[in-house]
């Protein structure tokens, strides 16, 4: 089994779960809405000086759908570039 997790801007919240249903990859997964901290693209706090939040999803899977998973947020990523998608396999 793989653990993936999958770390973006809220913003693409809805796009990335879109993204994997229509690759049909991604069904059980454990979400955590609000997260802050500050990476390549810069802080995500949550306050009135740095207001953008990121979410996490975490899902452990077999390799096939992990490689449905990495296609589907490789296209997301290609549709917004500069909001910090970041897929993690461990």
């Amino acid at each position: 089994m793989i653990r993936l997790e999958i770390i973006a801007n809220r913003s693409v919240e809805e796009n990335i779960i879109e993204a994997l249903n229509k690759e049909g990859v991604g069904k059980h997964y454990t979400m955590i809405p609000n997260i802050y901290g500050v990476g390549a693209c810069g802080p995500r706090m949550g306050t009135a000086v740095w207001p953008e939040e990121n979410f996490a999803l975490i899902i452990w899977c077999e390799e096939e759908e992990a490689q449905g998973i990495q296609r589907a947020i490789k296209k997301v990523k290609e549709k917004f570039p500069g909001e910090g998608i970041k897929l993690f396999g461990i």
